[in-house]
């Protein structure tokens, strides 16, 4: 199982670029929502539920969710691969780390899952 996660392990330049990429895909997400929030102070359920029926906001809403997993799968697993370590743990931390990553990766995945689902209703 760990061999599969590995295929989703970038290194280096790869995981710094990322970060960024999904962090800007992050912030323009969230200045969008702010400015429509600003722009319509008197807001309504009906307004808010014909944005979120667009296509094109349901793309942007789950490209910034898939940014947010990414973001999230990458910083994590530095985390753990940084602390979860058999110099600070001693030699359970192998095993643990892998758990830890495993666990995360089902999160993540079930969060993307629940997105899919809520957006389009599948």
């Amino acid at each position: 199982m760990m061999d599969f996660l590995a295929r989703f392990t970038f290194t280096g330049p790869s995981n710094w670029i990322i970060q960024r990429i999904t962090a800007i895909v992050m912030a323009a997400y969230l200045f969008f929502i702010v400015g429509y929030l600003i722009t319509n102070p008197a807001l309504t359920y009906d307004q808010w539920s014909e944005l979120n029926n667009l296509l094109l906001m349901r793309v942007f809403t789950l490209v910034t969710v898939a940014a947010v997993a990414f973001h999230a799968w990458i910083g994590m697993r530095c985390v753990l691969t940084d602390y979860i370590t058999v110099r600070l743990i001693g030699p359970k931390a192998n095993g643990l780390r892998n758990t830890l990553q495993l666990g995360l990766a089902l999160i993540i995945l079930f969060y993307l899952v629940w997105t899919i689902k809520i957006l389009w209703g599948l």
